[in-house]
């Protein structure tokens, strides 16, 4: 499947005291990615929520931290579906640091669809999956 690709810019509150990206902003940078593309396609996720009652929730995740980000680098997000099935997305995402192409992180994460009134597994939105299947 297609790869989208969000640019992020690390900020100094993104940082910890040795001046490198804090290992979990790095799972916050692939969270943003994953709603801009979401957001690509024409699905806001609270209208996903109001409108077909469904949300997202992490289901899980493997991170790999491969070289440090630092304050005031243009990292690329790319984030590319791996696995789609009725009820969840799998992606694969990784973190590039722009100016060099080094990679940075490199992750799986399984989203799963929730109603989100009983949280419990739904499926989802036909119109995203029509969506999805239509970019690819």
């Amino acid at each position: 499947m297609d790869t989208f690709v969000w640019p992020v810019r690390v900020y100094y509150e993104d940082t910890d005291s040795g001046g490198v990206v804090y290992h979990a902003n790095y799972l916050s940078f692939m969270e943003r990615a994953r709603t801009e593309w979401l957001r690509s396609l024409g699905f806001e996720q609270d209208r996903l929520r109001n409108d077909e009652g469904v949300i997202f929730a992490v289901h899980s995740l493997s991170a790999e931290y491969h070289r440090p980000a630092r304050f005031n680098d243009l990292l690329q997000i790319d984030t590319r579906i791996i696995e789609l099935r009725r009820a969840s997305l799998s992606f694969q995402q990784t973190i590039r640091r722009d100016a060099d192409d080094q990679l940075l992180c490199s992750g799986k994460v399984k989203v799963a669809c929730v109603d989100a009134q009983r949280m419990r597994p739904a499926p989802l939105p036909e119109a995203l999956l029509e969506r999805i299947r239509h970019v690819d």
